[in-house]
């Protein structure tokens, strides 16, 4: 095929998607409809030509689909990971006279495709190198694979999907001043590539570049002729560059520089042998391919002074610290300012004004701390919220310390807080997608929850935002007011406390029969004497409830809705009744697992959350996972039971 035919087809997916989006999205033309169709009908005719279809292109409609959970998959061949070294002397030791292929080491997520008579089948994520998540709704709205292909036998290829720093400042931006950023472009392209919802992949502009055909295809003698064959076949590969003991300093050097000048994080290189059947001779050890080596950065280290310590809260609570320092510059551009991440680590490097500090940039792209030469550790934690005032807590999650803001009503989490209030497991309030409850928050339209039920006050300023008009005001305005009546436990899940997900709602309003106010004042002493109830959740409840803020939201929110009173159902000869059970993994005989919680409780059974000493069955078919759950229950002696057994034990 034509380089030149290829290439084309990229820029017209590309010119194609902006005009379609621009029209679509933002009510504005940027071609007349004329130039449109002619380059629509030419990519057509180029996809025909060469039966390529390009991921993005105008002329496929992929439907969004929103999944309940990722299928698990195990893959053909394990995934191992790489040996490493930072010494180009060992790659030269580990090339001989051998010729290689020297690549970029993509800072993503890997991703295993498989195309069929020459269409894109299934794409799976690396997981534990055995195991991974089949994602491949997901895969088809990456911004770059391609979907159909001109070879009509089964092959499988592997690549890197990532997202360019360009999208990850521009989707960071978009967030606002005081919602919590993404940390860095590989954990949003994680988070991004394992989706349940598709349209939110799409939006994220994941990439995938191949490096690798690693079952099916042509048999060639050559790593680089099996890249520049997938790349003949539409994929992206990763650049790469053919060395020998000789060049293999200089091309490392290249790379080296060339980082700079790219959109995307890399942690370093990828060694590999050129000829294949060389390469396949050698085997594995059990943790690494021996045909392959990555080349990790040596990061280059400067001494600064710190200047100080910012505390930023985030849209879930968390207050991070930020150490901003005396500018340096390190590796080509300026920085003065590094994220601590939480306060174990800046307990860890005894951080505290004045103190010297080597710095570097990970992946020769993010500012961190490499370590602290003289460990004042004078910083003191705030001890209220630095956007709304309220009083801190310090939290011990496992070996990491956070700081967290105690008010749930905080601006800072008000977005979190109104989208968990408005789901349908909670308020069920129809058409307050994420995108709208951002822009009536930042219109002044919402304070707190009550403030729902007065977005009538806005009835016209709403009707004239974009996606509104009388129909979609009055259907919102319609299951707003449906809202105002509502069962004690899913009100008490909407509120957001931190541990009380649905099923230990239930469980605290059963045992307070539905009453509020006993529920309000219960000391963390009587919550754990409900069953399923543990220490760490009692607290959460009664500090909730304690805070003086939360108190005065919840006397305003209590003047606009109603509760539906439930009878307590009286169960009668149940082998489960007061019998503790924790659900995880896929249901086979039920809709979902919360169809299975149901019925658990329908027979006076408990459902929580986490495995416990007081949990008497765990139920997951896949009970030889390696799950966490699945080591707490071995841990405590829990029986771990299938569905199958369980419905077994109900029917005895």
């Amino acid at each position: 095929m034509e380089k030149s035919k290829l290439g084309r087809m990229q820029e017209l997916v590309d010119q194609l998607s902006k005009a379609a989006y621009a029209y679509e999205q933002e009510n504005r033309e940027i071609m007349s409809n004329l130039e449109y169709d002619q380059l629509y009908d030419e990519l057509k005719q180029l996809e025909e030509e060469t039966g390529i279809v390009l991921a993005g292109s105008v002329t496929q409609k992929v439907g969004y689909e929103v999944a309940s959970s990722l299928p698990k998959v195990t893959h053909n061949k394990r995934m191992l990971s790489l040996d490493k070294t930072k010494e180009v002397a060992k790659l030269r030791t580990f090339l001989g006279n051998k010729e290689g292929l020297l690549s970029w080491k993509l800072d993503g997520l890997t991703i295993v495709c498989t195309y069929e008579k020459g269409q894109l089948v299934r794409a799976v994520t690396r997981g534990n190198g055995e195991i991974g998540e089949e994602i491949t709704n997901n895969a088809k709205t990456f911004k770059n694979l391609p979907l159909y292909v001109d070879y009509k036998d089964s092959f499988v290829i592997r690549g890197e999907a990532i997202i360019t720093y360009t999208d990850f400042y521009k989707i960071n931006e978009a967030l606002g001043e005081k919602e919590e950023k993404y940390k860095n472009p590989r954990n949003l392209c994680s988070g991004s590539v394992r989706q349940l919802n598709s349209q939110v992949t799409a939006q994220r502009n994941v990439r995938l570049y191949a490096f690798g055909l690693v079952e099916g295809g042509p048999v060639f003698e050559k790593k680089s002729q099996q890249l520049r064959w997938l790349k003949e076949r539409g994929f992206e590969v990763v650049e790469y560059k053919q060395v020998t003991a000789n060049t293999l300093e200089q091309t490392v050097a290249y790379f080296s520089q060339e980082i700079h000048n790219r959109d995307f994080a890399s942690d370093g290189l990828v060694l590999t042998y050129e000829d294949i059947s060389y390469s396949k001779s050698l085997g594995e050890t059990a943790k690494f391919p021996k045909d392959s080596i990555a080349f990790k950065w040596q990061d280059e280290r400067v001494e600064t002074t710190i200047k100080g310590i910012e505390w930023n809260t985030s849209r879930t609570g968390l207050i991070n610290p930020v150490a901003v320092f005396e500018p340096v510059e390190i590796e080509g551009t300026t920085v003065e300012r590094a994220s601590v991440h939480n306060l174990s680590i800046l307990e860890e490097f005894k951080l505290g004004i004045g103190d010297k500090v080597m710095v570097y940039k990970a992946n020769m792209i993010i500012p961190q701390i490499a370590e602290n030469l003289t460990q004042s550790g004078s910083v003191a934690f705030p001890e209220n919220c630095p956007v709304c005032g309220a009083h801190t807590l310090i939290k011990q999650d496992k070996a990491t310390k956070t700081l967290i803001c105690t008010n749930a009503n905080c601006r800072a989490q008000r977005l979190n807080a109104f989208i968990h209030f408005t789901k349908r497991d909670a308020m069920n309030i129809e058409g307050l997608s994420e995108a709208t409850l951002d822009k009536f928050l930042k219109r002044g339209y919402l304070e707190d929850f009550s403030s729902l039920y007065h977005l009538q006050d806005y009835k016209e300023e709403i009707k004239k935002m974009e996606g509104f008009g009388e129909k979609s005001y009055a259907k919102l305005v319609a299951s707003i007011e449906k809202s105002r009546e509502v069962k004690m436990p899913q009100f008490l899940f909407a509120l957001g406390i931190a541990q009380i997900g649905l099923g230990t709602a239930k469980l605290i309003c059963k045992y307070f029969e539905n009453d509020l106010s006993k529920i309000q004042v219960a000391s963390a002493e009587e919550l754990v004497t409900i069953g399923g109830i543990g220490p760490v959740t009692a607290k959460e409840l009664n500090e909730y409830f304690t805070l003086e803020e939360n108190q005065k939201m919840l006397e305003r929110l209590l003047k606009e809705i109603h509760f539906i009173r439930e009878e307590v159902e009286q169960v009668i000869d149940s082998p489960i009744i007061g019998k503790t059970f924790v659900v995880t993994g896929e249901v086979m005989h039920f809709k979902n697992r919360k169809e299975l919680q149901a019925q658990i409780e329908a027979l006076g059974g408990k459902v929580t959350g986490s495995v416990s000493k007081s949990t008497h069955y765990l139920i997951n078919n896949d009970n030889t996972s390696g799950s966490s759950k699945n080591k707490k229950a071995k841990e405590l002696g829990v029986p771990i039971i299938t569905e199958e057994e369980f419905l077994q034990l109900i029917n005895n």
